[in-house]
């Protein structure tokens, strides 16, 4: 089979029946042109280009190939001119995966933003606790919490988060507060992802650690609704800062053994490969950084 490139070559000379002509337009010296068309016609068997001092014309098998080739090269420069365009322009159809607590109003509101300012990006969204094989779903970028699974994924951090004890005064109202992590087992806790309404909160103060189990009457999938309970004095809650900074500014929740918080979890994108990164994915990624999540602080 004749190498494609001789072809391509040849298509150029014969469009501006000229050896030096072809050779500006490719980019390459005259005499690579000249040696692709010869190599060409030895691959072939037949004489493409009639050669004279004055003038360069195509021979009747010439004629023949170019009228064959010329329509086909045409649309396959086409079709690579439509890829390289995708890849630089962000448009197409972005497929993300987010776990349950991201699925709430904040999130969605940044999203409908980002599908605005890029209008010819499209959204498929998976809200999900699995952790889907992003290869096999055809997935263009996960984000994940805490720590990842060792993998052949690319994960960029983007955020971190850490959480802290806190009640509001009307729960601790009569209520004697905990005065050590061990403590809270004696307390009602408003529960994140629990089973049968008792979960294990991890908490460090230094380089010491306590992992102990805590139950209580409400149990959630997201924050918002953890958040929402602790506000209303349901128990104890164990809530991102970003969450409850305000509100233990404001008095409205008191934080318990301020010694004492969540480990830092840290927030990634999750992507399948760092080669030929589509443009949709690109600008995704900047705008994921730059958004001030109610869920993580942004990574500067």
């Amino acid at each position: 089979m004749a190498d494609l490139n001789d072809i391509a070559v040849f298509v150029r000379v014969a469009q501006f029946e000229s050896f030096s002509r072809a050779a500006h337009a490719l980019g390459m010296p005259v005499s690579t042109v000249s040696r692709k068309v010869t190599a060409l016609e030895e691959r072939l068997g037949v004489t493409l280009l009639q050669r004279t001092t004055r003038k360069l014309s195509l021979t009747a098998q010439g004629r023949a190939y170019y009228n064959q080739c010329s329509e086909p090269l045409s649309d396959l420069f086409d079709a690579e001119r439509v890829l390289t365009q995708t890849q630089k322009k962000p448009e197409g159809l972005l497929r993300i995966s987010a776990p349950v607590i991201l699925g709430q109003e904040a999130f969605y509101e940044f999203l409908s933003s980002f599908l605005k300012t890029y209008p010819r990006i499209q959204a498929d969204l998976f809200i999900t606790n699995l952790f889907l094989d992003l290869i096999a779903e055809n997935v263009d970028v996960a984000i994940r919490f805490g720590e990842l699974r060792d993998s052949s994924l690319i994960a960029q951090r983007i955020g971190k988060s850490v959480r802290y004890v806190v009640a509001a005064p009307e729960y601790l109202h009569g209520r004697l507060p905990p005065s050590r992590p061990e403590d809270l087992r004696q307390h009602q806790c408003v529960l994140l992802q629990a089973r049968n309404n008792e979960v294990e909160w991890h908490l460090v103060n230094g380089k010491k650690s306590i992992k102990l189990h805590v139950s209580g009457p409400v149990a959630a999938r997201d924050f918002q609704a953890v958040s929402a309970f602790t506000y209303r004095g349901h128990g104890i809650g164990l809530l991102p800062s970003t969450y409850c900074d305000a509100q233990i500014a404001s008095g409205e929740l008191v934080r318990l053994l301020p010694d004492w918080s969540s480990p830092e979890i840290f927030v990634h994108a999750v992507y399948p490969t760092r080669r030929f990164l589509p443009a949709k994915l690109q600008v995704f990624l900047e705008e994921l950084k730059a958004w001030k999540s109610p869920l993580w602080i942004p990574l500067r």
